[in-house]
């Protein structure tokens, strides 16, 4: 008999860490509450994926990553453009799209929600760049740089990435970028470009105001170079949810963009860094994830959507 629910456990994950006896209370659980459920353990990079796969194949209902954004992104691989749903139990550092749909940073909270047989499912969009899928938002620059760093380290959460920040913040430039989407472009000296599917980058911040996961686009944020007070005042509107109301910030919403940039370097998916080349192309996948949420989630758009799609603002 295979198993409805399939929870895909990455051990190494931000909080799973620091807790040696969660995998065993998540196998406790599904024993008594969930008798249809199973728990797999990554082993490494991408065995989420193969996980999902399985799991999928198997005639899984629901595959549920316990983990941070990282196994999000990896188990959500394997459930595109299938009949399963994804359902997320958040542990890592920044959590964007859980915080985004509303579903509870309470691990047996999100675990209840993804495994109850008569939860939501929302369809929505996930997007794709350089080649590299991605749930909540891809990046290059400022964030890019910090999210190879953060990744090294043994310790994560809110201050190690504010400190990180300061630090990649001092020791790098702007970078001259060009930004191309529906026959438009502009080029703009930046400190970071995010790409982003979710308002979130996680943690409450959010990078982009009223960006919806169902909408059929993706909303481009750049953020200008400019001193340490002049950026560190950006901080509130992230925070607030204002960002886009200030001079430094660039936002535009298309279906794809293809960012140019002088140099390759890093980009990230979800917080996981790539090489990549200085072109890089993104776009998103309509409808391509089905995903447990809410049942009072607010984070969908309206449907249907009755205006066209293309940059959202005007140009710099």
């Amino acid at each position: 008999m295979s198993a409805r629910v399939c929870l895909i456990f990455n051990p190494h994950s931000g909080r799973n860490r620091r807790r040696p006896g969660f995998a065993a209370a998540l196998r406790d659980y599904l024993r008594a509450q969930v008798p249809d459920g199973v728990l797999r353990t990554t082993e490494g990079p991408g065995h989420a994926t193969e996980l999902a796969r399985a799991a999928v194949s198997d005639g899984a209902a629901v595959v549920v990553a316990v983990g941070g954004d990282g196994t999000m992104n990896e188990v959500a691989q394997g459930v595109l453009h299938t009949p399963a749903a994804l359902g997320l139990v958040p542990c890592g550092s920044g959590n964007g799209l859980a915080l985004h749909l509303g579903i509870p940073l309470a691990p047996f909270a999100a675990l209840a929600l993804a495994a109850d047989p008569h939860a939501r499912i929302a369809t929505v969009d996930t997007g794709v760049a350089d080649g590299h899928p991605f749930c909540n938002a891809m990046g290059l620059g400022l964030d890019a740089e910090v999210s190879a760093r953060f990744n090294r380290l043994t310790r994560r959460g809110l201050p190690a990435y504010v400190r990180v920040a300061w630090q990649t913040w001092r020791e790098t430039r702007p970078e001259r970028v060009t930004v191309a989407a529906a026959g438009r472009e502009f080029t703009v000296d930046a400190r970071l470009v995010t790409v982003a599917n979710s308002d979130q980058y996680g943690n409450q911040a959010r990078i982009a105001p009223g960006a919806k996961v169902d909408d059929g686009r993706l909303d481009l944020v750049a953020v200008r170079g400019a001193g340490f007070l002049r950026t560190l005042a950006l901080v509130p509107h992230l925070f607030l949810g204002t960002l886009e109301r200030d001079s430094l910030v660039v936002r535009a919403g298309a279906e794809a963009f293809v960012i140019v940039r002088a140099a390759p370097g890093p980009i990230h998916t979800d917080g996981e860094t790539h090489a990549a080349g200085c072109r890089i192309a993104v776009a998103v996948r309509p409808r391509s994830l089905r995903i447990a949420v809410p049942a009072g989630c607010r984070a969908l758009a309206p449907a249907p959507a009755a205006a066209p799609l293309g940059f959202a603002l005007a140009f710099p």
